[in-house]
C-alpha cells in the first residue's frame, strides 16, 4: 500500500505532501509471463495473489504458485514452453527443477547472475510501475483494482509486450530442421 514515487509538477521548494493511511495487513504479488512464439502476437500471462500479512504467513509466491502459473500457461498456449527464468531464489526450488523434469513440455533456461537488462518481464514492471506511481490507494481492493486494469491494458497490446523483448537486445530465431 505504500506509494511509488515519481515526479511532480508542484512548484520548485515547495514539496506536495499527500497523506496516506497506514500500513495495510495484505500485500499483493504478481508473476508474469511474457509469451513469444514466431509468427503469432506476443501474449502476456499473470496471476495476481494477495497475501495477509499474518506472523508466519508467506509474503511472496511459493514454487507450486510458479508451477501451477506454468501448467496454466502450457494449457494456454497448447504447445511447450522454454522458460528464461532470473535467479530468483524460488525459481531455483528443488520442487520446479522435479517439475522441469517431469513434464517434457517444460525447458528452462537461467539467465545470468545479474541481469535484469535482459528480462523482458523487468521492462513490463516498469511499465506497470510507472502507470501507477505518485498513486495512493484507499484500500487493497483498490490496489488490486488498478494493477489488474493496468495489466489488462498491456495484455491487450501485444506490440507493447514485443517492445519489451526488442528493449533487451535479444531476439528469437527459431529453429530450423538440419
Amino acid at each position: 500500500m505504500t506509494p511509488p514515487r515519481a515526479r511532480t509538477w508542484g512548484r520548485r521548494g515547495h514539496t506536495p505532501v499527500i497523506r496516506v493511511r497506514g500500513r495495510s495487513r495484505r500485500r499483493t504479488s504478481v508473476a508474469a509471463l511474457c509469451c513469444y512464439k514466431p509468427g503469432e502476437p506476443a501474449r502476456l500471462i499473470y496471476r495476481p495473489r494477495a497475501h495477509l500479512l499474518l506472523k508466519g504467513a508467506r509474503k511472496s509466491f511459493s514454487w507450486k504458485d510458479y508451477r501451477d502459473l506454468l501448467v496454466r500457461a502450457h494449457i494456454q498456449l497448447g504447445g511447450p514452453i522454454v522458460v528464461v527464468w532470473d535467479n530468483l531464489n524460488t525459481h531455483l526450488a528443488a520442487g520446479l527443477k522435479r517439475c522441469e523434469v517431469e513434464h517434457d513440455w517444460l525447458t528452462t533456461v537461467r539467465l545470468p547472475p545479474y541481469a535484469p537488462d535482459l528480462n523482458p518481464v523487468e521492462t513490463f514492471w516498469s511499465l506497470v510501475r510507472r502507470a501507477m506511481a505518485n498513486t495512493a490507494f484507499d484500500t487493497p481492493d483498490d490496489l488490486d483494482r488498478v494493477l489488474r486494469r493496468e495489466l489488462r491494458k498491456i495484455q491487450l497490446r501485444p506490440r507493447l509486450i514485443d517492445a519489451c523483448l526488442t528493449s533487451t537486445g535479444l531476439a528469437i530465431n527459431p529453429l530450423t530442421p538440419p
